[in-house]
């Protein structure tokens, strides 16, 4: 019999599973619960994962004898207890910077959108509206942009800015030999300086809620505020009474504290918010790279397992 793996999720690009053809793969669904893993890994008993949707935690890695690596469909850990999986000797690995590309070109989207006022100008021209002689939009060239984070997104977003005629500006304590058009400075200068701010680091305890009433009190009054990362760097209750005052002038987001959204999430119906559902790296290539680089990584690992390797 051929060992399992089970993927967090309802489907694999072909590519990927080509790669894992001895194996049995098995799928969780769109939405698995952690019983739902439980339940899989007590009756499959896996030696891998594949972390597309859901958490995974220690009751589903206990549940699971055999397992040896977790491998994130991207490349955000935060829903995998790293810590559990490093007790039990299990690796956790991510498909770094496969779906850069993808994720930087949603943040460039969302923030030419709150500069454009794209969304609303076409709202207003569907309802017969001609707002030429009234509307301003601001202009990117010559401002400066604020990126925390500088790894494989953040540095492919800078370089995108970069050609636009912005001012990069970024913080990324473990960042180092930056390209030129990155200027690296703590953050209390980042958010006094930035005309605009986007987000593209991964979330830890220390950062939670790093985008708070005092933060952003620190920045420009009219800043943007640009998030494809994780909803929970952002104190959701602080960027909603700071776009309502003015003090940010837009907020483009594509994640959030709690997904999915619900319905009456207070931003929705906000003027000043555009929001897309976390599919900054949802595109067909990033689709077919992120499983690749799954399917790849946790080889890799069980490649140096021996009884993970008898056992395929």
């Amino acid at each position: 019999m051929s060992a399992a793996i089970i993927v967090t999720g309802a489907d694999l690009a072909q590519q990927a599973l080509d790669l894992l053809s001895g194996y049995e793969i098995v799928y969780a669904g769109k939405t698995p619960t952690e019983e739902d893993l439980v339940a899989l890994c007590q009756r499959h008993d896996p030696v891998a994962i594949i972390v597309r949707y859901g958490k995974v935690g220690a009751a589903v890695m206990d549940a699971a004898p055999s397992l040896k690596v977790i491998s994130k469909h991207g490349s955000g850990t935060d829903t995998i207890d790293k810590v559990a999986a490093q007790a039990r000797g299990i690796e956790v690995v991510a498909a770094v910077g496969a779906n850069a590309a993808a994720v930087a070109e949603q943040a460039l989207a969302l923030l030419l959108a709150c500069a454009k006022s794209v969304v609303a100008l076409d709202a207003r021209m569907h309802a017969g509206h001609w707002d030429k002689a009234t509307h301003k939009s601001l202009e990117l060239c010559g401002r400066t942009v604020g990126l925390v984070g500088l790894g494989a997104i953040g540095l492919r977003f800078a370089r995108m800015a970069d050609a636009f005629g912005m001012r990069v500006i970024g913080f990324d304590p473990f960042a180092s030999n930056l390209p030129a058009w990155v200027q690296s400075v703590d953050l209390e200068t980042l958010w006094r300086e930035s005309d605009a701010v986007s987000l593209h680091c991964p979330l830890t305890d220390g950062n939670r809620g790093m985008l708070n009433a005092d933060t952003l009190a620190q920045c420009k009054r009219g800043v943007i505020v640009v998030n494809t990362a994780r909803g929970g760097l952002i104190d959701e209750a602080a960027l909603l009474a700071a776009v309502r005052s003015g003090q940010v002038m837009a907020a483009g987001l594509d994640s959030f504290a709690v997904e999915p959204m619900a319905a009456g999430h207070p931003f929705q119906g906000e003027k000043n918010f555009i929001l897309s559902p976390h599919i900054g790296g949802v595109t067909s290539d990033a689709y077919v790279n992120m499983g690749v680089g799954a399917a790849k990584n946790l080889l890799e690992v069980l490649g140096r397992s021996p009884a993970a390797t008898a056992a395929a």
